[in-house]
């Protein structure tokens, strides 16, 4: 994107006070990774769907492959990179494994984003 003239100063002019108090207000470094992190896991659809399928119900990968119409290594794959990232958890009931939502920060960012867009 071309900048025009009213998007920059005209001259440089650092204003010390401000650039202080906001320097001093700044997360970590290590936790500005993080958040970008945990941000590029909502950049693909197919973890966005998983999510909104956990928020109804938990289920198993064989369940959440049907309802999306995917196979279960991909959904498996996808589920892998929400684990990752907290995102989902999982517990065994014998031979099946059940997902489910880490907690309901999850849902809070899903909702914010949504409402986001929506604006």
């Amino acid at each position: 994107m071309k900048e025009t003239k009213n998007e920059c100063c005209d001259f440089l002019c650092v204003h010390p006070d401000i650039v202080e108090n906001v320097f001093s207000k700044m997360p970590e470094e290590e936790n500005l990774y993080d958040l970008a992190e945990l941000f590029k896991v909502f950049g693909d659809s197919t973890r966005i769907k998983i999510l909104y399928v956990l928020f109804e119900q938990e289920m198993c990968v064989c369940d959440i492959a049907q309802i999306l119409n995917m196979t279960q290594s991909a959904i498996s794959h996808q589920l892998r990179v929400l684990k990752q990232n907290r995102l989902v958890k999982y517990r065994r009931e014998g031979k099946t494994v059940i997902y489910s939502l880490s907690d309901d920060h999850v849902r809070t960012i899903m909702d914010q984003g949504m409402e986001h867009i929506s604006e």
